[in-house]
């Protein structure tokens, strides 16, 4: 027995099929990250000349639930499932935790601090303090940092100074956008590029280079081959076309016989209200 169904009722039932559809479409390409891109989309600006960004500590804190949600979508991640995970997917979300952690620690006490270093103490800074639940442990920033990211070159990715975000204003920008596995290398060197392309931070001044201090601190990092530059000369002459330099510049730097100065760094926060 044929069933009479009106036209409208079909064409209700196909929109529908069609909403399921793209309902169970969105959920498979949702990735872990996305509501901190949506996070960082919101909350944070790029400075004038793009160069870094500032923070809405306030419009975090307003949302600091959403915020607590990817944390904590972040903790369900298991040992045995990261271990599975690419390197460029494991990178990506290294660097969100750490960024995304960083935020949440700066929330315990905002607005009532001026830096993230007045989260510290006489005998321990706040990078060491372990109060970060992933990959079945408790960590510390500096556990994200210098063993996960860092530790024994795994990654080999000196451009992950230029990622992490240490709430301060002498720190590389946060990104306003979530790190990716798909386009995480498009991504470091986007970053890479806002960095080093700010003069108050990096110039070269006739034969005197003048770095930010991150340079300084992790020097040995710039120095293990990425992109076959195996001292910190050769990791600027990668990029001294960004720093702006002249034939005699690049010349001086190949020699490795410029004198290098490493600029005072501003620990202030990182605050739109600034």
């Amino acid at each position: 027995m044929r069933i009479f169904m009106p036209v409208w009722v079909k064409r209700y039932v196909a929109a529908t099929v069609v909403l399921l559809a793209m309902l169970a479409f969105s959920a498979q390409t949702k990735t872990l990250h996305d509501d901190w891109s949506t996070l960082l989309a919101e909350h944070v600006s790029p400075t004038a000349q793009s160069h870094n960004t500032v923070v809405d500590y306030t419009g975090f804190l307003a949302q600091r639930s959403a915020l607590k949600n990817y944390l904590n979508a972040l903790e369900q991640v298991t040992q045995a499932e990261f271990a599975a995970w690419d390197d460029a997917k494991q990178l990506a979300f290294l660097l969100n935790a750490y960024n995304a952690w960083t935020v949440e620690l700066i929330l315990t006490e905002y607005p009532n601090l001026d830096s993230i270093k007045d989260l510290g103490s006489f005998f321990r800074s706040p990078w060491k303090k372990s109060f970060i639940p992933l990959l079945g442990k408790v960590l510390s920033l500096d556990d994200i940092e210098h063993d996960l990211i860092r530790g024994d070159n795994k990654y080999q990715e000196p451009r992950i100074h230029f990622a992490v975000n240490c709430a301060s204003i002498g720190c590389p920008a946060l990104r306003e956008e979530a790190y990716e596995a798909s386009k995480l290398d498009m991504q470091l060197e986007q970053q890479t590029l806002r960095f080093l392309s700010d003069r108050s931070r990096n110039n070269m001044q006739g034969e005197a280079l003048n770095l930010s201090s991150i340079f300084k601190w992790y020097k040995n990092d710039f120095e293990l081959g990425f992109r076959s530059a195996n001292s910190l000369e050769s990791f600027v002459l990668l990029y001294a076309d960004t720093l702006g330099l002249s034939p005699e510049q690049r010349a001086l730097l190949q020699s490795e016989q410029v004198k290098t100065d490493y600029l005072d760094y501003d620990w202030q926060l990182n605050d739109v209200k600034r």
